[in-house]
């Protein structure tokens, strides 16, 4: 992990959408209104024939979205993750999941570090929303390659794909040679102390926590589980197995989000205690972000503390 090197996956996103209009002219953008901050903009200066800004209006986006999918096009609708998902839920799952049309949903600006904007745009639920549809694919990726690889990704996929990207910048994990594969999560470090079970920007934060407690004689795991749904049930059960101790960690609610999708596994197919770190059922707060996680308890400060209990 290269602490030195940070982007913030929005901004991986938006590259990523050029590079891949170049080699698929079936991609088109959709953005309501703010695509400056989702970076669509990169897009739509290199193919305005294949832009679209649909305004205010992220209801129309969606369904715009879903009509250029029965065409043959591959669209990727963007806006803030609160926006992406709770104020269009009803067209997500109508117009996109119910006739599992080709839709991808590239939702920014996730989780409490969206800061100051403060506890209305701090979407703490989106990956509940969005894993509890049929037909849907989840992916949260924690750095600039593996969000590239997402996007990449989502377009071969066929179907609705939800991808999680954030507005703060992130240390980069990976780098352009790092094999991903889809629905396998990434282990790293082989320790029988304790597990944690990260995704997003929480994949850096727990990493850095492994290094620290090394450092004390306690060895850990870290699984970045870039793939949500469908989850990795495999490494699930090989953690539970072979380690002491199991945590979660996510910048979302505890409810029905990572570790509500680990439990369920943990609870059919090989029962052990999940500590589960997160948004404890609550808003957030309007202030800077990395004040805001040292705030709500999800820095790698508190995950070496739940690994030392």
């Amino acid at each position: 992990m290269d602490l030195n090197n940070k982007k913030a996956t929005r901004q991986s996103y938006g590259e990523a959408l050029v590079e891949l209009g170049k080699v698929n002219d079936k991609v088109v953008v959709l953005d309501a209104d703010l695509a400056g901050a989702t970076k669509t903009n990169m897009f739509s200066k290199e193919f305005p024939d294949r832009f679209f800004d649909m305004g205010i209006a992220e209801q129309d986006m969606i369904a715009t979205a879903a009509g250029f999918a029965t065409c043959g096009k591959i669209p990727f609708a963007s806006t803030f993750a609160v926006f992406a998902t709770g104020r269009v839920y009803d067209q997500i799952r109508n117009s996109i999941c119910y006739p599992n049309l080709n839709v991808k949903i590239g939702a920014t600006h996730a989780g409490i570090t969206v800061g100051e904007d403060g506890a209305t745009h701090q979407m703490l639920e989106d990956i509940n929303l969005m894993r509890g549809l049929p037909n849907m694919t989840v992916i949260s990726p924690a750095d600039d390659a593996e969000s590239r690889w997402a996007v990449n990704e989502a377009a071969k996929i066929e179907g609705p794909v939800y991808i999680r990207f954030g507005r703060a910048s992130t240390p980069a994990i990976y780098d352009e040679n790092t094999k991903f594969e889809f629905g396998k999560a990434i282990m790293h470090g082989d320790g029988e102390d304790a597990t944690v079970f990260a995704t997003g920007i929480m994949v850096a934060e727990a990493l850095k926590a492994q290094m620290a407690l090394k450092e004390e004689g306690i060895n850990i795991r870290v699984v970045d589980f870039h793939t949500i749904k469908p989850i990795d049930e495999e490494m699930i059960v090989k953690c539970a197995k072979e380690t002491k101790k199991l945590i979660s960690i996510e910048e979302h609610s505890v409810i029905g989000g990572l570790g509500s999708a680990i439990s369920e596994v943990l609870c059919e197919k090989y029962p052990a205690k999940l500590v589960r770190m997160g948004m404890k059922d609550c808003f957030g707060k309007s202030g800077p972000a990395g004040e805001l996680l040292k705030y709500y308890g999800l820095t790698e400060k508190e995950i070496a503390e739940e690994v030392r209990k």
